[in-house]
C-alpha cells in the first residue's frame, strides 16, 4: 500500500504561443481548470497503476470537489482534512511545444497538522510506501514516523529545495529528481549523487529517458524514453513517479517498474492536462510503443 503525503491543487492551465518573458502580457489561446498538485497527480497515477493508495493532505472549504475527484479515481481519501483558508492552486502556462512554467500557491497544503499525519500512518504496516513531494508541510515528521514503523520512503524532490532534501534524506529509500535538481543537490551538498546514502536514486532526463543509480548495488543504468509527439509536459514527471512507486509496491523489479513508468510518462506528454488525463494501466498495456 502507498501512503502519499501530498499536495492537492486546483490547476489553472493557460495555453499560449510561447512562455511570456519579463513584462510581457499574452492572451491565452485556451484555458482549462482541473485537479492537480504533485501529490494528487501521483496518487491518481499510482491508483491507475493498480496500487492501493491512501492520500494524506488538506484542502480548504472551496476544495471539497477535489476530494470527490480523487475518490472517483479510486484513491482512499479518509485522511484528507478540510481546513480554514483556500485550497492550493497552480497557474500553469503551456507553450506550443508543450513546455511549461508554473506558479504555485500552497494554501491548505502548508498547514497539515502532525497529529493528522501521525493518525494516518498509524494505520500503515511494515513494507508499505510513504510517498512525499516538497509541496506540503510535515515532511520531516512523516519520514521519521514512517521509518520507525518500517515503511519504505520515496521522495520526489520537487519543487526543489536542498534544505528540504537534506531534512529527509537520512530516511529516504528511493529519491526521484530531474537532471537540473540532481545538479543543484550536488552543488549544495558537495557530494556526488553516487556517494549519497540512498539505496536507489532515479534521475529523470525528459525526452532522453532516465538514469537509475543503485547505491546499494553500486551500479547505474540508463533507460531510453519512448518516442511520442509531445503536446504538454505538465504532470509527466508526477505520472512517472506515481507509476514507479506503484510498480515497486506491487513487487516489480526496479527495471520493470522504471519501464512501466516511462511508458506512462510517454502517454502523458501526448495529452493536454494533469491529473484528469493520467493514463490507466490498460491504456498503457494496449498502446503500441514501437
Amino acid at each position: 500500500m502507498i501512503w502519499n503525503l501530498g499536495s492537492i491543487n486546483a490547476d489553472n492551465v493557460y495555453y499560449l504561443s510561447h512562455l511570456p518573458g519579463p513584462g510581457e502580457t499574452l492572451a491565452a489561446e485556451k484555458f482549462k481548470q482541473g485537479l492537480g498538485g504533485k501529490g494528487a497527480n501521483m496518487s491518481v497515477a499510482a491508483a491507475r497503476a493498480a496500487a492501493k493508495v491512501v492520500h494524506i493532505g488538506a484542502v480548504g472549504q472551496d476544495g471539497k470537489w477535489a476530494i470527490d475527484r480523487l475518490l472517483d479515481y479510486s484513491v482512499d481519501t479518509r485522511h484528507i482534512a478540510v481546513v480554514d483558508g483556500p485550497t492550493g492552486h497552480a497557474n500553469i502556462n503551456v507553450d506550443a511545444k508543450g513546455e511549461n512554467s508554473i506558479t504555485l500557491f500552497p494554501g491548505a497544503n502548508d498547514v497539515l497538522p502532525k497529529k493528522m499525519i501521525g493518525a494516518a500512518l498509524a494505520e500503515a504496516g511494515p513494507g508499505d510506501f510513504l510517498l512525499m513531494q516538497n509541496e506540503t508541510s510535515g515532511q520531516n515528521f512523516a519520514a521519521e514516523t514512517a521509518k520507525t514503523l518500517g515503511l519504505r520512503v520515496a521522495y520526489a524532490a520537487a519543487p526543489f529545495s536542498a534544505k528540504a532534501v537534506q531534512g529527509v534524506i537520512a530516511q529516504v529509500d528511493l529519491l526521484v529528481l530531474n537532471a537540473v535538481e540532481a545538479a543543484q543537490l550536488q552543488k549544495e551538498t558537495g557530494q556526488t549523487i553516487e556517494s549519497m546514502a540512498v539505496s536507489d536514486i532515479v534521475i529523470t532526463l525528459g525526452g532522453s529517458g532516465c538514469k537509475w543509480i543503485s547505491n546499494k548495488g553500486e551500479s547505474s543504468r540508463l533507460f531510453s524514453a519512448y518516442a511520442v509527439d509531445v503536446v504538454d509536459t505538465t504532470g509527466a514527471g508526477d505520472t512517472f513517479t506515481g507509476y514507479l512507486v506503484a510498480g515497486l509496491d506491487r513487487g516489480f523489479a526496479m527495471e520493470d517498474a522504471i519501464d512501466l513508468a516511462l511508458r506512462a510518462g510517454a502517454l502523458m506528454v501526448s495529452r493536454e492536462g494533469t491529473a484528469d488525463v493520467i493514463p490507466d494501466l490498460k491504456e498503457i498495456q494496449d498502446h503500441d510503443f514501437s
